[in-house]
């Protein structure tokens, strides 16, 4: 049995080298399975998908895809509008958080330096980082294909990008979190809330031309670190502006 399979935009990136370029598929099978299943045979994962259309009809994952059936698949945020179709999975969880594997650690202190809630644990495994996904309604963000076709994530995201900044800029414009930058208010090491502290609770913690050239502080109450505007934090903003000017462009 044959069903003819087509991926539309970006989702052909997943693709062998041959099938990209067309974005078409001739999935065989010996027996019905979901389309879920036969989407993910082709290396795409369910997370990258926002709509399945089969035979012109508008279907879930569960759908059992037959002989001779004509598939169209969909990337999540393509300009389509499917309020009044089917929907994939529930709508993603405001406001935005984020749970990273340990290779994107770099990427995590960028989230946490625009102020997105974001864990990053390099200890942690696939299960552990599916399990807070889903008890803490958090977005995943990994570079691993395999992790994310786990039935068990429902909110996720392939990232394409491998450097951090860029890594960045293609979040903010895929997730569209307009009005929830707050930059400067996260710990870029623990992901806690940074909180004003008195010059003279951690002048013993600073370095002595620190004391003299600042006055104003923050620290994270959870891991004590403390921050200040030292030569560091012009090159912060660039990457804060930088952020904000992508996220504000975005469709």
């Amino acid at each position: 049995m044959k069903a003819d399979l087509r991926f539309y935009a970006w989702l052909g990136d997943f693709l062998d080298m041959p099938q990209r370029p067309s974005g078409r598929v001739a999935h065989r099978f010996r027996t019905p399975g979901s389309v879920k299943d036969a989407i993910e045979s082709h290396g795409v994962p369910h997370t990258e998908v926002a709509l399945i259309v089969v035979d012109g009809e508008s279907v879930d994952f569960s759908h059992q895809v037959m002989d001779g059936n004509r598939v169209a698949i969909y990337p999540a945020f393509e300009k389509i509008d499917t309020a009044a179709l089917p929907r994939l999975r529930p709508a993603s969880p405001r406001p935005v958080r984020f749970v990273l594997d340990g290779h994107l650690r770099r990427l995590s202190h960028y989230l946490r330096l625009v102020g997105f809630d974001t864990i990053c644990e390099t200890a942690w495994s696939d299960d552990d980082l599916i399990s807070m996904a889903d008890q803490e309604s958090r977005i995943l963000l990994t570079r691993n294909i395999g992790l994310l076709k786990r039935s068990a994530v429902v909110h996720g995201a392939y990232v394409r990008a491998t450097e951090p900044l860029r890594q960045l800029d293609e979040i903010l414009h895929r997730f569209h979190v307009t009005g929830e930058l707050a930059p400067f208010t996260r710990c870029l090491e623990c992901n806690g809330v940074l909180e004003p502290v008195d010059k003279s609770e951690v002048t013993d913690s600073l370095p002595p031309k620190t004391r003299e050239l600042f006055d104003d502080y923050v620290r994270c109450p959870r891991c004590r670190r403390v921050y200040w505007q030292g030569s560091h934090f012009d090159k912060l903003t660039r990457i804060v502006e930088t952020a904000t000017r992508a996220e504000q462009a975005a469709p």
